[in-house]
C-alpha cells in the first residue's frame, strides 16, 4: 500500500458538526481524528488511555480542576490517562487528536455527546 498525503485543511471541510470526531487515519493501535469544538463539552476523564489534543485553527482551552490551559495553532498538549478535565472553545476550532482507537470521546461518561461509532473522512 502506498502511502497517501492528507490534507487537514480539506478533510475538516467535509463536515460541519461540532463535538463528533472523524477518523483521517490509523497508526499503530490509534487513531488520527480530526473535531470541531464550540463552547464547552463535559468534564471526563479516561481510565486507560491518554490523549494528544493539537490545534489546527482557532484558540482551545482545556479546564483542568486546578485551572485552564490556552492552547493556539500549532500547539498541543497530552492529557494523562485518569487526569480530569473539559475542552472549550469560546469560536469555533479545529483540533487533531491522536489517541488510541478504544478513547471514547466523553471518557468516564455517556452523554448526548457520546459517539460510540466515528465515522472516517
Amino acid at each position: 500500500m502506498k502511502p497517501e498525503t492528507i490534507n487537514l485543511t480539506e478533510k475538516f471541510s467535509h463536515f460541519t458538526e461540532h463535538w463528533s470526531p472523524k477518523i483521517v487515519g490509523e497508526v499503530n493501535d490509534s487513531y488520527v481524528k480530526l473535531v470541531k469544538f464550540k463552547g464547552e463539552f463535559v468534564w471526563h476523564h479516561h481510565e486507560a488511555e491518554d490523549e494528544m489534543f493539537l490545534v489546527v485553527k482557532g484558540r482551545l482551552c482545556i479546564r483542568f480542576r486546578d485551572g485552564d490551559l490556552w492552547m493556539g495553532p500549532g500547539e498541543f498538549c497530552i492529557v494523562p490517562r485518569g487526569v480530569e478535565h473539559m475542552p472549550v472553545a469560546e469560536e469555533e476550532v479545529h483540533v487533531l487528536l491522536f489517541e488510541p482507537r478504544s478513547t471514547l470521546n466523553t471518557g468516564n461518561v455517556r452523554s448526548q455527546r457520546t459517539r460510540e461509532q466515528l465515522e472516517h473522512v
